[in-house]
Formats: C-alpha cells, sequence, structure tokens
C-alpha cells in the first residue's frame, strides 16, 4: 500500500486519540496512542492555538512521521496581542493594534520572511480580525465607544426578534 498522509488541525499541545486523528489512524492500524504524545510534544509550546498537523504513515512497516505546519496568521496575530477573539465588526471596532516590527514577526514565522507580499498577507489578516497595523493602542474613548455601538447591535437584534415573534400567525387559506 506504501505511504499515506493523514492532515488535521489539532489544538498545540493538546492533540487526543479521538476525532480527528484517532478516526484517520485505526484503520492503518498504527500507535496512535504514541503519535499523540509526539505531537503534543512537538506542539507543547504553540498551546492555545489551532496547529495543522501532517502524519506520513509508511503501512507497511507502521513506521510513522510528523509534520507540525505553522498556525493560522489570525492565530498568531491573536497570540502576539493576548486576544481571544476578534472584533467581529472589522472596520466598525477596533480588537488591537500591532506595531509594524509586530507583524514582520508574525510574517517571518508563518512564511519565513517579511517581504512585503509577506507582511501584506498578514496586514489583510489583521484587517478581518478588526486589528490595526500602527494606529496605536486602543484609548478608554475607544472601548467605550465600541461596547456602545456592541450594545446598540445586540438591542436592535433583540427588537428585530421580538417583532418575528409577535408577528400575526399565517392563516390557512379558506377550504373549497
Amino acid at each position: 500500500m506504501g505511504k499515506v498522509t493523514v492532515e488535521a488541525l489539532v489544538d498545540g499541545g493538546k492533540a487526543t486519540a479521538g476525532p480527528p486523528i484517532g478516526n484517520q489512524l485505526g484503520p492503518l492500524k498504527v500507535n496512535t496512542v504514541q503519535i499523540v504524545k509526539d505531537i503534543n510534544e512537538k506542539t507543547k509550546e504553540l498551546a492555545g492555538m489551532k496547529v495543522p498537523v501532517k502524519i506520513i504513515v509508511d503501512t507497511e512497516t507502521k513506521k510513522f512521521s510528523i509534520v507540525i505546519g505553522t498556525p493560522p496568521i489570525s492565530a498568531l496575530i491573536k497570540k502576539e496581542l493576548s486576544l481571544e477573539k476578534g472584533s467581529g465588526e472589522a472596520g466598525k471596532i477596533r480588537a488591537g493594534d500591532l506595531t509594524l516590527e509586530q507583524a514582520k514577526r508574525i510574517a517571518k514565522a508563518k512564511f519565513g520572511s517579511d517581504e512585503k507580499p509577506f507582511l501584506n498577507q498578514v496586514i489583510g489578516s489583521a484587517r478581518s480580525l478588526g486589528v490595526t497595523v500602527g494606529k496605536g493602542a486602543i484609548t478608554d474613548e475607544e472601548r467605550k465607544a465600541a461596547e456602545a455601538e456592541r450594545q446598540r447591535m445586540k438591542a436592535e437584534a433583540e427588537k428585530k426578534a421580538e417583532a418575528k415573534g409577535k408577528a400575526a400567525p399565517i392563516s390557512a387559506p379558506p377550504a373549497k
């Protein structure tokens, strides 16, 4: 049969023998526990991030090798800024701000280079998370405005849901 490659996205340092890894490795009859242990050892410094992993299994000898990828750019940005999540309202609400040096560091970590095309990918990903580059830290005034905008949007959504729930029921057409 030769070699089989299994790809999965796992939590750094917290892979388990359950899905998605276990489901794919089970039919190959390899030591899944050892593979998971090796993955966790190799990804422990990436804890808290989703990490792409490739497991290459020789189906005849049952030997395996593990290739650890780099986490998505968004995960690297969130780790760099200690963010739990992005703004959810990119373009309206800022979740944080990267310095140009931080953006270059992320580009180097992800792509091995901080050349302009790679830096632009980092900046684009940051923008989609609601993270600016080089605009400075978020002020208290911005935080208050963002919270007010979230509350307004929540109230608007509740109002729409309430209006939808009180709509007159649709009556059945008259019987012929």
